[in-house]
Protein backbone atom coordinates (compact mmCIF):
# COMPACT_ATOMS: atom_id res chain seq x y z
CA UNK A 1 0.00 0.00 0.00
CA UNK A 2 1.46 3.33 -1.16
CA UNK A 3 2.12 6.27 1.77
CA UNK A 4 0.31 9.31 1.44
CA UNK A 5 2.00 11.82 -0.51
CA UNK A 6 3.80 15.11 1.63
CA UNK A 7 5.45 18.02 0.56
CA UNK A 8 8.50 18.33 0.93
CA UNK A 9 10.14 20.79 4.21
CA UNK A 10 13.02 21.70 5.82
CA UNK A 11 12.96 21.78 9.87
CA UNK A 12 15.21 21.47 12.13
CA UNK A 13 15.72 18.08 13.95
CA UNK A 14 15.04 18.19 17.92
CA UNK A 15 13.85 15.59 19.22
CA UNK A 16 11.30 16.15 22.61
CA UNK A 17 12.80 19.88 22.66
CA UNK A 18 10.60 22.40 23.11
CA UNK A 19 10.12 24.82 20.14
CA UNK A 20 10.29 28.91 20.61
CA UNK A 21 6.58 28.68 21.67
CA UNK A 22 7.10 26.48 24.88
CA UNK A 23 5.17 23.64 23.54
CA UNK A 24 6.44 20.18 22.36
CA UNK A 25 5.40 19.37 18.94
CA UNK A 26 2.23 17.05 18.72
CA UNK A 27 3.44 14.03 17.67
CA UNK A 28 0.74 10.86 16.71
CA UNK A 29 -1.76 12.68 18.99
CA UNK A 30 -5.49 12.58 17.58
CA UNK A 31 -8.84 12.03 18.87
CA UNK A 32 -11.48 10.73 16.65
CA UNK A 33 -14.45 10.43 18.78
CA UNK A 34 -15.98 12.29 22.05
CA UNK A 35 -17.91 10.05 24.61
CA UNK A 36 -18.00 6.81 22.26
CA UNK A 37 -19.15 8.89 19.34
CA UNK A 38 -17.61 8.93 15.91
CA UNK A 39 -16.28 12.21 15.14
CA UNK A 40 -16.74 12.09 11.17
CA UNK A 41 -20.54 10.69 11.96
CA UNK A 42 -21.28 13.48 13.84
CA UNK A 43 -20.37 15.77 11.39
CA UNK A 44 -22.17 13.75 8.74
CA UNK A 45 -25.91 13.99 11.00
CA UNK A 46 -25.18 17.70 12.08
CA UNK A 47 -22.33 19.50 9.78
CA UNK A 48 -19.33 21.56 10.56
CA UNK A 49 -18.73 23.19 12.40
CA UNK A 50 -20.12 21.68 15.40
CA UNK A 51 -20.23 22.45 18.63
CA UNK A 52 -20.56 19.01 21.13
CA UNK A 53 -21.64 19.41 24.79
CA UNK A 54 -21.07 16.65 27.31
CA UNK A 55 -24.06 16.32 29.97
CA UNK A 56 -22.17 14.37 32.48
CA UNK A 57 -19.18 16.76 32.23
CA UNK A 58 -21.57 19.16 33.07
CA UNK A 59 -22.71 17.34 35.96
CA UNK A 60 -20.00 16.31 37.36
CA UNK A 61 -18.27 20.03 37.01
CA UNK A 62 -21.52 21.27 38.99
CA UNK A 63 -21.20 18.89 41.78
CA UNK A 64 -17.36 19.36 42.04
CA UNK A 65 -17.12 23.12 42.41
CA UNK A 66 -20.33 22.92 44.88
CA UNK A 67 -18.61 19.93 46.91
CA UNK A 68 -15.57 22.01 47.03
CA UNK A 69 -17.11 24.74 48.70
CA UNK A 70 -19.56 22.50 50.79
CA UNK A 71 -16.59 20.95 52.63
CA UNK A 72 -15.24 24.11 53.93
CA UNK A 73 -18.18 26.19 54.21
CA UNK A 74 -21.96 24.99 55.87
CA UNK A 75 -24.07 27.61 53.68
CA UNK A 76 -23.33 28.01 50.08
CA UNK A 77 -24.82 28.63 46.83
CA UNK A 78 -23.53 28.29 43.29
CA UNK A 79 -25.47 30.43 40.94
CA UNK A 80 -24.64 29.65 37.03
CA UNK A 81 -23.35 32.63 35.22
CA UNK A 82 -25.69 33.43 32.24
CA UNK A 83 -23.82 35.37 30.16
CA UNK A 84 -20.95 32.28 30.30
CA UNK A 85 -23.52 30.05 28.18
CA UNK A 86 -27.20 30.64 28.55
CA UNK A 87 -28.32 27.71 25.72
CA UNK A 88 -31.42 26.51 27.26
CA UNK A 89 -30.55 22.88 28.00
CA UNK A 90 -27.07 23.51 29.37
CA UNK A 91 -28.84 25.71 32.07
CA UNK A 92 -31.91 23.16 32.61
CA UNK A 93 -28.91 20.28 33.34
CA UNK A 94 -27.66 22.71 35.72
CA UNK A 95 -30.19 24.11 37.62
CA UNK A 96 -31.39 20.20 37.54
CA UNK A 97 -27.91 19.90 40.17
CA UNK A 98 -28.96 22.72 42.11
CA UNK A 99 -27.43 25.89 40.44
CA UNK A 100 -29.56 29.07 41.08
CA UNK A 101 -29.57 31.18 37.81
CA UNK A 102 -27.01 34.46 37.79
CA UNK A 103 -28.16 36.78 35.17
CA UNK A 104 -27.08 40.28 34.25
CA UNK A 105 -30.02 41.54 31.52
CA UNK A 106 -33.80 41.81 30.97
CA UNK A 107 -32.80 38.57 28.28
CA UNK A 108 -31.50 36.77 30.57
CA UNK A 109 -33.69 37.39 33.37
CA UNK A 110 -36.96 36.63 31.37
CA UNK A 111 -35.12 33.45 29.85
CA UNK A 112 -34.38 32.24 33.62
CA UNK A 113 -38.50 32.64 34.05
CA UNK A 114 -38.76 30.76 30.92
CA UNK A 115 -36.91 27.98 32.05
CA UNK A 116 -38.92 27.68 35.07
CA UNK A 117 -36.09 28.94 37.38
CA UNK A 118 -38.44 30.79 40.70
CA UNK A 119 -37.28 34.55 40.98
CA UNK A 120 -36.03 33.19 44.50
CA UNK A 121 -33.18 31.72 42.82
CA UNK A 122 -32.26 34.55 40.46
CA UNK A 123 -29.13 36.31 41.39
CA UNK A 124 -30.10 39.98 39.54
CA UNK A 125 -26.53 41.54 38.98
CA UNK A 126 -25.66 44.08 36.12
CA UNK A 127 -25.35 48.27 35.15
CA UNK A 128 -28.68 47.89 33.28
CA UNK A 129 -31.91 47.07 34.85
CA UNK A 130 -35.09 48.83 33.13
CA UNK A 131 -38.00 49.80 35.35
CA UNK A 132 -40.09 47.41 33.29
CA UNK A 133 -38.02 44.00 34.61
CA UNK A 134 -37.13 45.47 38.14
CA UNK A 135 -41.02 45.84 38.45
CA UNK A 136 -41.22 42.44 37.67
CA UNK A 137 -38.02 40.99 39.61
CA UNK A 138 -39.03 42.73 42.99
CA UNK A 139 -42.55 41.30 42.25
CA UNK A 140 -40.97 37.62 41.92
CA UNK A 141 -39.01 37.46 44.79
CA UNK A 142 -35.57 37.92 43.03
CA UNK A 143 -32.20 39.00 44.82
CA UNK A 144 -31.29 41.93 43.22
CA UNK A 145 -27.52 43.24 43.44
CA UNK A 146 -27.27 47.36 42.89
CA UNK A 147 -24.81 48.28 40.67
CA UNK A 148 -25.05 52.57 40.68
CA UNK A 149 -27.32 55.29 43.11
CA UNK A 150 -29.50 55.85 39.83
CA UNK A 151 -30.51 52.06 39.92
CA UNK A 152 -31.20 52.55 43.62
CA UNK A 153 -33.38 55.43 43.29
CA UNK A 154 -35.63 53.30 40.57
CA UNK A 155 -36.04 50.52 42.98
CA UNK A 156 -36.34 52.71 46.11
CA UNK A 157 -39.72 54.33 44.58
CA UNK A 158 -40.77 50.77 42.84
CA UNK A 159 -41.17 49.88 46.51
CA UNK A 160 -42.62 53.32 48.12
CA UNK A 161 -45.46 52.86 45.29
CA UNK A 162 -45.85 48.82 46.39
CA UNK A 163 -45.88 49.50 50.01
CA UNK A 164 -43.53 47.41 50.69
CA UNK A 165 -39.73 47.54 51.90
CA UNK A 166 -37.36 45.39 49.38
CA UNK A 167 -34.35 43.91 50.43
CA UNK A 168 -31.17 44.82 48.26
CA UNK A 169 -27.81 43.19 48.04
CA UNK A 170 -24.92 46.11 47.47
CA UNK A 171 -22.68 45.58 44.93
CA UNK A 172 -18.80 46.49 45.96
CA UNK A 173 -15.91 47.20 43.98
CA UNK A 174 -12.27 46.83 45.04
CA UNK A 175 -8.87 46.52 44.89
CA UNK A 176 -7.42 43.32 45.82
CA UNK A 177 -3.94 43.83 44.87
CA UNK A 178 -4.21 40.77 42.56
CA UNK A 179 -5.68 41.95 40.19
CA UNK A 180 -7.03 44.13 37.74
CA UNK A 181 -9.74 46.13 39.76
CA UNK A 182 -13.60 46.17 38.04
CA UNK A 183 -14.29 49.11 39.22
CA UNK A 184 -17.26 50.69 36.91
CA UNK A 185 -19.27 48.35 38.74
CA UNK A 186 -20.81 48.90 41.73
CA UNK A 187 -19.97 51.48 44.99
CA UNK A 188 -16.44 51.91 45.56
CA UNK A 189 -15.24 50.65 49.07
CA UNK A 190 -11.57 52.82 49.54
CA UNK A 191 -13.55 56.17 48.18
CA UNK A 192 -16.64 55.71 50.90
CA UNK A 193 -18.77 55.79 48.07
CA UNK A 194 -20.06 52.10 49.21
CA UNK A 195 -20.54 53.24 52.88
CA UNK A 196 -23.14 56.55 51.88
CA UNK A 197 -24.68 53.92 49.59
CA UNK A 198 -25.43 51.58 52.81
CA UNK A 199 -26.24 54.62 54.47
CA UNK A 200 -28.66 55.58 52.05
CA UNK A 201 -30.29 52.39 52.56
CA UNK A 202 -30.32 52.06 55.89
CA UNK A 203 -32.33 55.67 56.80
CA UNK A 204 -34.75 54.42 53.83
CA UNK A 205 -38.20 53.28 54.94
CA UNK A 206 -38.62 51.37 51.10
CA UNK A 207 -35.28 49.85 51.45
CA UNK A 208 -33.52 47.06 53.61
CA UNK A 209 -29.79 46.34 53.08
CA UNK A 210 -29.63 42.33 53.66
CA UNK A 211 -26.25 41.17 50.83
CA UNK A 212 -22.63 42.22 50.10
CA UNK A 213 -21.59 41.43 46.55
CA UNK A 214 -18.39 41.86 44.67
CA UNK A 215 -16.42 40.67 41.32
CA UNK A 216 -13.06 40.50 41.56
CA UNK A 217 -12.26 40.08 37.75
CA UNK A 218 -12.02 37.56 35.38
CA UNK A 219 -9.61 34.14 35.50
CA UNK A 220 -8.24 34.63 38.60
CA UNK A 221 -5.06 32.59 39.22
CA UNK A 222 -4.33 33.70 42.50
CA UNK A 223 -6.79 32.61 45.59
CA UNK A 224 -5.12 34.72 47.66
CA UNK A 225 -7.35 37.23 45.42
CA UNK A 226 -10.06 36.10 46.59
CA UNK A 227 -8.55 36.34 50.16
CA UNK A 228 -8.34 39.76 50.17
CA UNK A 229 -11.63 40.77 49.11
CA UNK A 230 -12.91 38.21 51.49
CA UNK A 231 -11.53 40.14 54.20
CA UNK A 232 -12.02 44.13 52.84
CA UNK A 233 -16.12 42.54 52.69
CA UNK A 234 -16.43 40.97 56.04
CA UNK A 235 -14.36 44.42 57.54
CA UNK A 236 -17.61 46.23 55.71
CA UNK A 237 -19.45 44.01 56.83
CA UNK A 238 -18.78 44.30 60.43
CA UNK A 239 -18.44 48.43 59.88
CA UNK A 240 -22.59 47.70 58.53
CA UNK A 241 -23.76 45.67 61.62
CA UNK A 242 -22.52 47.13 65.13
CA UNK A 243 -25.88 48.61 66.18
CA UNK A 244 -27.88 45.84 65.15
CA UNK A 245 -29.81 48.04 62.17
CA UNK A 246 -28.33 45.91 59.94
CA UNK A 247 -28.23 42.43 59.39
CA UNK A 248 -26.08 41.21 56.07
CA UNK A 249 -27.69 37.88 55.52
CA UNK A 250 -25.38 36.85 52.34
CA UNK A 251 -21.76 37.17 51.16
CA UNK A 252 -21.90 37.01 47.36
CA UNK A 253 -17.85 36.95 45.71
CA UNK A 254 -19.03 36.64 42.34
CA UNK A 255 -17.24 34.13 39.30
CA UNK A 256 -13.87 34.50 37.86
CA UNK A 257 -12.21 31.15 38.59
CA UNK A 258 -10.55 29.64 35.68
CA UNK A 259 -10.95 27.01 33.79
CA UNK A 260 -7.71 24.74 32.24
CA UNK A 261 -7.78 26.70 29.38
CA UNK A 262 -4.39 28.36 28.16
CA UNK A 263 -4.47 32.23 28.10
CA UNK A 264 -2.50 33.85 25.09
CA UNK A 265 0.78 34.75 26.80
CA UNK A 266 0.73 31.69 29.25
CA UNK A 267 2.95 28.54 27.20
CA UNK A 268 3.20 26.24 30.30
CA UNK A 269 1.02 22.95 30.46
CA UNK A 270 -2.56 24.56 32.14
CA UNK A 271 -2.28 22.40 35.54
CA UNK A 272 1.06 24.45 36.36
CA UNK A 273 -0.49 27.50 36.40
CA UNK A 274 -4.27 26.87 37.40
CA UNK A 275 -4.73 25.64 40.54
CA UNK A 276 -6.75 23.38 42.45
CA UNK A 277 -10.39 24.13 43.01
CA UNK A 278 -10.04 22.29 46.27
CA UNK A 279 -7.37 25.26 46.72
CA UNK A 280 -9.93 28.12 46.07
CA UNK A 281 -12.23 26.98 48.28
CA UNK A 282 -10.11 26.43 51.36
CA UNK A 283 -8.23 30.02 50.82
CA UNK A 284 -12.21 31.44 50.43
CA UNK A 285 -13.23 29.90 53.55
CA UNK A 286 -10.64 30.30 55.65
CA UNK A 287 -10.74 34.09 54.71
CA UNK A 288 -14.77 33.95 55.64
CA UNK A 289 -14.08 32.17 59.14
CA UNK A 290 -11.07 34.53 60.10
CA UNK A 291 -13.46 37.58 58.41
CA UNK A 292 -16.90 36.37 60.54
CA UNK A 293 -15.35 35.91 64.24
CA UNK A 294 -17.21 38.63 64.84
CA UNK A 295 -20.42 37.14 64.34
CA UNK A 296 -19.31 33.75 65.68
CA UNK A 297 -18.01 35.78 68.79
CA UNK A 298 -21.68 37.09 68.88
CA UNK A 299 -23.51 34.27 68.52
CA UNK A 300 -25.07 35.20 65.29
CA UNK A 301 -25.41 33.11 62.45
CA UNK A 302 -22.92 33.00 59.56
CA UNK A 303 -23.76 34.81 56.26
CA UNK A 304 -24.78 32.19 53.02
CA UNK A 305 -22.01 32.04 50.56
CA UNK A 306 -22.96 32.57 47.29
CA UNK A 307 -20.49 32.41 44.37
CA UNK A 308 -21.17 32.98 40.35
CA UNK A 309 -19.21 30.79 38.46
CA UNK A 310 -19.57 29.56 35.38
CA UNK A 311 -16.25 29.39 33.24
CA UNK A 312 -15.04 26.72 35.34
CA UNK A 313 -18.32 25.01 35.22
CA UNK A 314 -19.04 24.95 30.95
CA UNK A 315 -15.64 25.46 29.79
CA UNK A 316 -14.06 21.96 29.14
CA UNK A 317 -17.49 20.07 29.27
CA UNK A 318 -17.81 21.64 25.18
CA UNK A 319 -15.68 20.70 22.18
CA UNK A 320 -15.88 21.98 18.91
CA UNK A 321 -15.68 20.43 15.57
CA UNK A 322 -14.16 22.18 12.50
CA UNK A 323 -13.00 21.31 8.80
CA UNK A 324 -9.96 22.32 6.56
CA UNK A 325 -11.48 23.47 3.99
CA UNK A 326 -8.62 25.00 2.27
CA UNK A 327 -4.40 24.88 2.49
CA UNK A 328 -1.56 27.09 1.85
CA UNK A 329 1.96 28.28 2.38
CA UNK A 330 2.59 31.93 3.49
CA UNK A 331 4.69 34.25 2.26
CA UNK A 332 7.57 33.53 5.39
CA UNK A 333 7.62 29.61 4.81
CA UNK A 334 4.59 28.71 7.43
CA UNK A 335 1.77 26.88 6.63
CA UNK A 336 -1.56 27.59 6.79
CA UNK A 337 -5.32 25.96 6.79
CA UNK A 338 -8.54 28.10 6.61
CA UNK A 339 -11.11 26.26 8.84
CA UNK A 340 -14.72 26.47 8.38
CA UNK A 341 -15.23 28.02 11.99
CA UNK A 342 -13.52 31.55 12.49
CA UNK A 343 -13.45 34.18 15.62
CA UNK A 344 -17.30 34.28 14.83
CA UNK A 345 -18.04 30.98 15.80
CA UNK A 346 -15.16 31.04 18.82
CA UNK A 347 -14.86 34.44 19.97
CA UNK A 348 -12.60 33.09 22.64
CA UNK A 349 -9.65 32.73 20.05
CA UNK A 350 -9.32 36.22 20.32
CA UNK A 351 -7.52 35.36 24.10
CA UNK A 352 -6.98 31.52 24.26
CA UNK A 353 -4.57 29.28 23.02
CA UNK A 354 -6.75 26.47 22.35
CA UNK A 355 -6.08 22.71 22.57
CA UNK A 356 -6.25 21.88 18.83
CA UNK A 357 -6.34 17.96 17.96
CA UNK A 358 -6.52 15.86 14.49
CA UNK A 359 -9.28 13.77 14.21
CA UNK A 360 -6.98 11.26 11.71
CA UNK A 361 -3.96 9.84 12.51
CA UNK A 362 -1.06 12.76 11.49
CA UNK A 363 1.06 12.12 8.56
CA UNK A 364 4.21 13.43 8.54
CA UNK A 365 6.01 15.66 11.28
CA UNK A 366 4.76 18.39 13.37
CA UNK A 367 5.03 21.93 11.57
CA UNK A 368 4.47 25.12 12.87
CA UNK A 369 1.05 26.29 10.89
CA UNK A 370 -1.41 29.40 11.44
CA UNK A 371 -5.07 28.30 11.59
CA UNK A 372 -7.36 31.03 9.79
CA UNK A 373 -10.85 31.24 10.22
CA UNK A 374 -13.90 31.63 7.02
CA UNK A 375 -13.92 34.96 7.17
CA UNK A 376 -12.76 38.15 4.67
CA UNK A 377 -11.38 39.54 7.37
CA UNK A 378 -7.32 39.67 8.63
CA UNK A 379 -8.31 39.27 12.19
CA UNK A 380 -9.48 36.04 11.72
CA UNK A 381 -7.18 33.84 13.22
CA UNK A 382 -8.11 30.70 15.45
CA UNK A 383 -4.48 30.09 16.23
CA UNK A 384 -1.27 32.41 15.25
CA UNK A 385 1.10 29.37 15.91
CA UNK A 386 0.63 25.89 15.94
CA UNK A 387 2.74 22.75 15.50
CA UNK A 388 0.58 20.52 13.82
CA UNK A 389 1.27 17.38 11.19
CA UNK A 390 0.43 18.88 7.41
CA UNK A 391 -3.41 19.18 6.60
CA UNK A 392 -5.04 18.65 3.98
CA UNK A 393 -9.08 19.36 2.61
CA UNK A 394 -11.50 17.81 4.00
CA UNK A 395 -9.47 17.11 7.63
CA UNK A 396 -11.56 17.73 10.78
CA UNK A 397 -9.87 19.53 14.05
CA UNK A 398 -11.27 18.99 17.97
CA UNK A 399 -10.95 22.48 19.45
CA UNK A 400 -11.33 22.54 23.10
CA UNK A 401 -12.09 23.75 25.90
CA UNK A 402 -14.89 26.12 24.33
CA UNK A 403 -18.16 25.72 26.41
CA UNK A 404 -17.50 29.55 28.05
CA UNK A 405 -18.62 32.37 26.11
CA UNK A 406 -18.66 31.18 22.59
CA UNK A 407 -22.28 30.38 22.38
CA UNK A 408 -23.23 33.97 23.73
CA UNK A 409 -20.56 35.74 22.14
CA UNK A 410 -20.41 34.71 18.60
CA UNK A 411 -21.21 36.35 15.81
CA UNK A 412 -23.77 36.08 12.86
CA UNK A 413 -21.18 37.46 10.70
CA UNK A 414 -20.39 36.49 6.92
CA UNK A 415 -21.29 32.99 7.92
CA UNK A 416 -23.98 30.75 9.59
CA UNK A 417 -23.76 30.14 12.84
CA UNK A 418 -23.58 26.38 13.96
CA UNK A 419 -25.48 23.77 15.61
CA UNK A 420 -24.83 22.68 19.31
CA UNK A 421 -25.13 19.30 20.07
CA UNK A 422 -25.60 17.30 23.62
CA UNK A 423 -24.48 14.34 24.46
CA UNK A 424 -26.77 12.30 26.97
CA UNK A 425 -24.99 10.46 29.58
CA UNK A 426 -26.26 7.25 28.23
CA UNK A 427 -24.44 8.22 24.87
CA UNK A 428 -27.47 9.51 23.23
CA UNK A 429 -27.15 12.53 20.40
CA UNK A 430 -29.49 15.41 20.61
CA UNK A 431 -29.60 18.55 19.03
CA UNK A 432 -30.00 21.29 21.99
CA UNK A 433 -29.78 24.54 19.20
CA UNK A 434 -30.18 24.02 15.50
CA UNK A 435 -27.93 24.98 13.04
CA UNK A 436 -28.93 29.09 11.47
CA UNK A 437 -30.13 29.49 7.74
CA UNK A 438 -31.38 31.73 5.75
CA UNK A 439 -35.30 31.92 7.07
CA UNK A 440 -33.98 32.24 10.61
CA UNK A 441 -31.67 34.82 9.81
CA UNK A 442 -34.14 36.96 7.87
CA UNK A 443 -37.32 36.45 10.28
CA UNK A 444 -36.59 39.79 11.77
CA UNK A 445 -36.31 41.66 8.19
CA UNK A 446 -38.91 43.99 7.49
CA UNK A 447 -38.90 45.17 3.89
CA UNK A 448 -41.25 48.82 3.24
CA UNK A 449 -43.51 48.10 0.20
CA UNK A 450 -41.69 50.54 -2.63
CA UNK A 451 -38.89 48.06 -1.43
CA UNK A 452 -39.93 44.61 -2.14
CA UNK A 453 -38.39 44.26 -5.33
CA UNK A 454 -34.91 44.67 -6.41
CA UNK A 455 -35.62 46.06 -9.65
CA UNK A 456 -34.67 49.50 -10.19
CA UNK A 457 -36.90 49.95 -13.22
CA UNK A 458 -39.98 51.53 -11.04
CA UNK A 459 -38.17 53.54 -9.03
CA UNK A 460 -36.60 55.19 -11.79
CA UNK A 461 -39.92 55.53 -13.57
CA UNK A 462 -40.83 57.48 -10.23
CA UNK A 463 -38.05 59.21 -9.93
CA UNK A 464 -38.86 60.59 -13.66
CA UNK A 465 -42.61 61.39 -12.99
Amino acid sequence: MNKPWVAPFMSPHQVGALNKFGLRPLRGEYQDHIEGNLIEELVQAYGSPLFVTSESRLRHNARRLRRAFQNHYPDVVHGWSYKTNYTSAICNILHQEGCWAEVVSRFEYEKARMLGVPGSRILFNGPNKPAEILRRAISEGAHLHVDHLDELSAIESIAQDRGQPVAVTLRLNLNTGYSEPWSRFGFNLESGEAHEAARRIELSPHLRLTGLHSHIGTFILEPRAYAEQIRQMCEFMAWLEPDGQVRIESLDIGGGLPSQNALQGIYLPPAQVVPELDHYAEVIAGALHQGLSHRVQAGLPLPRLIFESGRAVVDDAQQLITSVVGTKRLPDGRRAAVLDAGVNTLFTAFWYNHQVKLTRPPVGPPQETVLYGPLCMNIDVVRNSIQIAPLRQGDRLLVSPVGAYNNTQWLQFIEYRPAIVLIHEDGQVSVIRRAENLEVMCAQDELPEHLAQPDPQPWRQAVLA
